[in-house]
């Protein structure tokens, strides 16, 4: 469970998914090979009854696969599961994941009827090239109409897009990021592309015709998104794909996978705001900056990195990170 979003997860790895994208091995990514059923979806409740605090009400959520894709009476055997805890009070309520060609009328007052709240779409992206070459069998039009329909039932609306795929470029990027602002969802989830084994994008690595996206790239283009979303006042929930042991231990063979990929975009976008800051500075200066104690790990970065790359590209003295009484960030210069 994230004790942060009071989340019960419930993987349902390639379930109800009629295309076969590139990128995707549910399996290896939510780090389960057999698809939830209802009795999982009871041990997950009850496992984490334990762990919720006193008069917290979590969400569960249905990850990993197109819920709004499968069979009507698999959908309806997992929620009504989930709809015993919501009668009950203990639930707050329900959040599920699915793809943009996937929703209708009839599925959006289905899981209206059983405590849904959250609709989290998978729209990757919003190119045409870069949504047929990876294989996912809708367009750009789809997001937005199915987007459109989530919106007017009241749901609250989460986007998930995907950095690096095939044919995508920076500018493409953040073309996505800008037409998501438009939809104006709730929150986003931010996927870096990670290659998978036993995925066509792996195989298309391994013959040379594919270019990884890298850790670096991912954080070059996330730290040019994130600010677009967050001044636009829609929530970044997640950056980078969740820690699993499969994916730690091997099956992530290239790409933007991170464990603190999040923290590192943050980094970066300090250290260009902090590059802004400096603009004009005197060669041999000294530079403190002050800000919140929660953000100087983010500020220093790793490794001290932010702290030395600013210290020889504008020729400083010194440069070091204190602590403020507000939340400000600001920089003290000294000769």
């Amino acid at each position: 469970m994230s004790a942060r979003e009071r989340i019960i997860p419930v993987f349902v790895p390639h379930v109800g998914c009629p295309n076969n994208c590139v990128f995707c091995n549910q399996r290896k990514i939510s780090g389960q090979l057999i698809p939830a059923g209802p009795e999982n979806v009871t041990k997950a409740i009850e496992e984490a009854a334990s762990l919720i605090p006193d008069g917290g009400k979590p969400q569960l959520a249905f990850y990993g696969g197109s819920f709004t894709a499968i069979p009507a009476e698999q959908q309806i055997a997992l929620l009504s599961a989930a709809y015993r805890y919501i009668e009950s009070g203990f639930l707050e309520s329900v959040r599920v994941s699915t793809r943009p060609d996937a929703v209708d009328t009839e599925i959006l007052e289905r899981l209206q009827s059983y405590g849904v709240r959250t609709v989290e779409i998978g729209a990757q992206s919003l190119d045409s090239e870069v949504l047929l070459k990876s294989g996912r069998g809708h367009t750009a039009k789809d997001v937005f109409k199915a987007a459109e329909l989530v919106k007017s039932f009241g749901f609250r609306l989460v986007i998930q897009m995907m950095t690096g795929l095939p044919g995508d470029t920076l500018e493409k990027s953040v073309k996505t990021a800008e037409d998501i602002c438009r939809i104006a969802p709730y929150g986003v989830r931010i996927y870096p592309t990670v290659i998978i084994k036993d995925t066509a994008l792996y195989d298309l690595w391994r013959a040379g015709r594919y270019k990884e996206h890298t850790v670096e790239d991912a954080v070059n283009v996330c730290s040019r998104i994130v600010p677009l979303f967050e001044k636009n006042g829609i929530e970044v929930i997640r950056i980078g794909l969740n820690p699993t042991d499969d994916l730690s231990s091997g099956e992530a063979a290239g790409g933007a996978y991170h464990p603190a990929l999040g923290e590192l975009v943050r980094s970066r976008i300090l250290l260009d705001r902090m590059r802004i800051m400096l603009k004009g500075v005197q060669e041999g200066s000294s530079a403190v900056f002050r800000g919140p104690a929660k953000l100087h790990s983010q500020m220093i970065g790793q490794h001290r990195q932010n702290l030395n790359i600013l210290k020889n590209e504008f020729s400083l003295e010194r440069i070091s990170v204190s602590s403020s009484e507000d939340n400000e960030i600001r920089v003290e210069i000294t000769d």
